[in-house]
């Protein structure tokens, strides 16, 4: 976790909660490995799913806002 948490740029504290709920949810699941947790997708249909996620991250470019409430930045949409 600390790992994920130095490249995300986010508090353990966050990624630890985020994690969480994700494995509440059960769309990731983990096994311990030593004194580290390995953390997997216990389902193989979520890999499609994140490999169209990023499609659309690619197309949409800078147009997609990051959550307000994570993000560290906000990004205006042209005005139509």
């Amino acid at each position: 976790m600390v790992d994920l948490a130095a490249d995300l740029q986010l508090a353990p504290s966050t990624v630890s909660s985020h994690l969480a709920c994700l494995r509440e949810c059960g769309l990731i699941d983990f096994r311990a490995q030593g004194r580290a947790s390995v953390y997997y997708l216990p389902h193989p249909e979520l890999i499609g799913l994140l490999v169209a996620a990023e499609a659309v991250l690619a197309a949409t470019g800078s147009a997609v806002v990051l959550c307000p409430q994570f993000g560290t930045q906000s990004v205006a949409m042209d005005a139509r």
